[in-house]
C-alpha cells in the first residue's frame, strides 16, 4: 500500500506516518530507492492503532517503543499505571488550586508590609542635602513609589516593571543574580563615580535610562550616609521620576548599597548586556 492508501486505512494524515517513520515508531516495509515513496502492509495498521492510542494517553516516544512488541495484557497494565500517575497528578493540581488563593493573599500582605516599611523610611528621611530635592517634590516621589507598590499589589502580576532594592542594613537575602554585580559577566558598567560628596552633584550624568533595558545601581557609602534603606528608595524613586514607565517596554531597576571600606563614596551604574 502507498502511504496515502495506508493513511486512508488508518484514518490519519500522511504527515503523521512520516513523523512515526522519522522517530522510528512505524517504519514502512519498503522505500522506493528512486522515488522515495513509502509502502506499508495492511497488518501494520494494528501497530498504528497501538501507537496512536499510547500517544494520546500521554506515553513518551521511548515508552511507546518499549511497548510496541508487547501483548495486550502488558499494554493494559501500562494503561493502569498511566491512569494512576494521572490521578496522582490530578490530586496535586487540586491541592495547588486550594493553596493558590492563600499564597496570593499572604504574598500581598508581605508586599503591603514592604510598602509600609519603604514609605515610613522615606518619610523619616530628609533628601535635600544628599539629593537636592525639596519637600514637595519628595512627597510626590513618595506617593509615586507607594503607587508602584499599590499597583503591583492590586494586579495579578508585575510583568510590566521590576522594582527592587537591596541593602546590607536590612534582613533580606540577596538574590544570586545580584551578588557581586561588578564582576557579573551579564552586566556592563555604563557609568561610575568615586570620591563624591552628594548624589545631587552627579545625578544628571547618569539619570537617563534606555527603555526596555535592565539596570542596576551599586553604591558603596561612607558611614556618614546613615539610613541606607531610605537612601536606596530615594535613589530608585528619583530614577522612576526621571524615567516614567513606558507601557510597551519593561525596564528593571535594582539598587545595591553597602558600606565602603575606604570611607569614600563610590557609585556604579550597570546595564544588562
Amino acid at each position: 500500500m502507498t502511504i496515502k492508501e495506508f493513511a486512508r486505512l488508518c484514518g490519519c494524515n500522511p504527515q503523521t506516518l512520516r513523523y512515526y517513520d522519522h522517530v522510528n515508531l512505524l517504519k514502512p516495509v519498503k522505500v522506493d530507492q528512486w522515488s522515495g515513496y513509502r509502502f506499508y502492509e495492511e497488518e501494520q495498521a494494528l501497530a498504528f492503532v497501538k501507537i496512536k492510542n499510547l500517544q494520546k494517553a500521554g506515553f513518551t516516544i521511548e515508552e511507546i517503543k518499549e511497548l510496541l512488541d508487547k501483548d495486550n495484557h502488558v499494554i493494559y497494565k501500562a494503561f493502569d499505571a498511566k491512569i494512576a500517575e494521572e490521578e496522582r497528578r490530578l490530586q496535586e493540581i487540586k491541592a495547588i488550586q486550594k493553596s493558590y488563593q492563600t499564597e496570593m493573599t499572604d504574598m500581598k500582605k508581605k508586599l503591603e508590609t514592604i510598602r509600609d516599611m519603604v514609605k515610613e523610611s522615606m518619610e523619616a528621611y530628609d533628601p535635600s542635602e544628599e539629593f537636592g530635592i525639596d519637600r514637595d517634590t519628595y512627597s510626590h516621589m513618595i506617593e509615586s513609589v507607594n503607587g508602584f507598590f499599590e499597583s503591583m499589589i492590586s494586579r495579578n502580576d508585575d510583568s510590566d516593571y521590576e522594582y527592587s532594592e537591596d541593602s546590607d542594613s536590612d534582613e533580606s537575602v540577596e538574590e544570586p543574580e545580584y551578588v557581586d554585580l561588578l564582576n557579573n559577566p551579564d552586566y556592563e558598567i555604563v557609568y561610575e563615580k568615586h570620591g563624591w560628596g552628594f548624589v545631587k552633584d552627579f545625578f544628571s550624568e547618569f539619570s537617563t535610562l534606555d527603555e526596555g533595558q535592565d539596570y542596576a545601581m551599586v553604591f558603596l557609602l561612607s558611614q556618614s550616609k546613615g539610613n541606607h534603606n531610605a537612601f536606596v528608595n530615594t535613589a530608585l524613586g528619583m530614577l522612576l521620576s526621571c524615567n516614567p514607565k513606558d507601557p510597551d517596554n519593561k525596564r528593571s531597576l535594582s539598587c545595591n548599597v553597602s558600606d565602603s571600606s575606604d570611607g569614600q563614596n563610590h557609585f556604579w551604574l550597570l546595564k544588562r548586556k
